[in-house]
């Protein structure tokens, strides 16, 4: 049921197209692998998808994957690096405890509102983060999703980046 829930909260077709390849690439298991996840039923959204990988050992993120629209929104490609230090000065922890909910309950994310204050840009936009998990049941990954529309010549404010309710974020148990 969490994912019909899930599913029914994504108000963006893409984001929606997005959140139904994970569902069918899962097939009969909890959670799809990485290797599951087919980038030409998604050619279109490719810009807007971004994916971490998880490694329990550590308790540490590594960049994967991000589209041009993710990477042109930091100005910096994530692939390849560790999260405490693409994100620091960009609320690490906020962005590491979300992500971590989502691997390790297994959750699925799903946010609205200003998703890129910490990365000092102003604007609405609407976010999708799902768990993988190789071995179909143990998450070692996340796979998300981000549209936005940065607001013209919106000065970047310091006391927003503070603000962790510019973006509401809801969880979904993982059925």
């Amino acid at each position: 049921m969490s994912f019909e829930e899930f599913l029914a909260d994504i108000q963006s077709p893409e984001l929606r197209t997005i959140a139904l390849h994970w569902n069918a690439a899962r097939g009969s298991k909890k959670m799809p692998g990485w290797k599951d996840l087919d980038p030409s039923a998604i050619a279109p959204h490719l810009r807007i998808v971004w994916s971490w990988k998880y490694d329990r050992s550590t308790d540490s993120f590594v960049g994967r994957l991000a589209g041009e629209d993710i990477i042109a929104v930091f100005e910096e490609d994530p692939r390849g690096k560790r999260m405490e230090d693409f994100f620091r000065n960009r609320q690490y922890d906020m962005v590491f405890a979300r992500h971590k909910r989502v691997v390790a309950e297994p959750a699925f994310a799903h946010g609205v509102g200003q998703v890129f204050i910490h990365a000092k840009r102003y604007g609405q936009g609407e976010r999708i983060i799902m768990p993988l998990a190789a071995d179909g049941v143990h998450g070692d990954g996340i796979f998300g999703a981000t549209i936005y529309t940065i607001a013209a010549n919106a000065p970047y404010n310091p006391a927003a980046k503070r603000e962790l309710v510019a973006e509401k974020v809801d969880f979904f148990a993982l059925d």
